[in-house]
């Protein structure tokens, strides 16, 4: 399989060149920004089209939940019409098309898990130009269109090194504990991803790692060793004196469909084990 990585140097599109070295493929074009700017219609069709993939793992994104809010043109041209781009040229040669959406998709106000059949309601910027993307790439009917969430991985910022940094100076830690979802590894995303990408059982899908818990509890969690206490507050205590995007409350992702097609992650408990061990290890390089 020929594979092209949009999105290369964030957390996911690390961990798929990181599988693919690892399974031998040598046969892949990895880019970010600078190699092809998504939302550059004449370059992503060059691009493309010159290279022909067999697959194409689309995940640049504005990930800027907070910032979109204030820069929505911005981040509707990345998300919106970079992945139109990507979609156009993917169905001109012919090539699978594996997209990251979120559960910013969903609103957050149902009761139980969100299955891939419920209406999606966005409520934030991010959230609506997301759900914009996965109807682009609905287009190309060799599509696989993930919803994940909480992402964290070895190459780029995220909530756990963020904990980890800040337990070192901080007694206390307030998280907010009325947010409910699941944590999401990128290397355990990635080699599923590349699994599904070797079938043709296409749609969507949600992916997260197995079980679910409140940014509090994920936090606790993360710092276990240490001797931080973590406060738990609400959405609304904690972003009294930040300007915020809307945030769902519930985040848990029904993953029935992903295991009868494919295999289920670990949990996330699992994950934050094996890589809080990848960042000891990254630290002593």
């Amino acid at each position: 399989m020929r594979s092209l990585i949009t999105g290369v140097n964030g957390q996911l599109g690390y961990d798929i060149v990181r599988h693919l070295n690892l399974l031998g493929e040598k046969d892949y074009m990895a880019l970010d920004i600078a190699d092809m700017d998504i939302t550059n219609r004449e370059q992503v069709m060059e691009v493309i089209k010159k290279y022909k993939p067999d697959v194409i793992f689309h995940c640049a994104a504005w990930t800027a939940v907070d910032r979109a809010e204030d820069e929505e043109e911005m981040c509707t041209k990345v998300n919106v019409e970079g992945t139109k781009n990507i979609a156009d040229a993917s169905i001109e040669v012919g090539a699978k098309l594996v997209y990251m959406s979120t559960d910013y998709v969903f609103d957050g106000t149902k009761e139980g898990m969100y299955t891939e059949e419920d209406q999606p309601n966005p409520q934030s910027v991010y959230g609506k130009t997301k759900f914009l993307g996965e109807e682009e790439v609905r287009r190309n009917p060799k599509h696989f269109i993930t919803r994940i969430s909480w992402v964290f991985g070895i190459n780029g910022n995220n909530f756990i090194k963020t904990m980890l940094k800040l337990s070192e100076n901080h007694d206390e830690l307030s998280v907010v504990a009325d947010q409910i979802g699941s944590p999401t590894y990128t290397y355990d995303l990635a080699k599923l991803l590349i699994d599904m990408s070797e079938t043709e059982k296409y749609g969507t899908y949600n992916v997260t790692n197995e079980e679910f818990c409140s940014w509090a509890e994920f936090a606790e969690y993360v710092l276990k060793d240490t001797d931080t206490k973590i406060n738990h507050v609400t959405t609304e205590e904690y972003g009294k004196d930040k300007k915020q995007a809307y945030r769902p409350k519930n985040s848990r992702l029904d993953k029935t469909k992903l295991g009868d097609n494919f295999y289920r992650l670990p949990t996330w408990q699992d994950a934050t084990d094996r890589y809080k061990k990848e960042l000891v290890k990254v630290r002593k390089k």
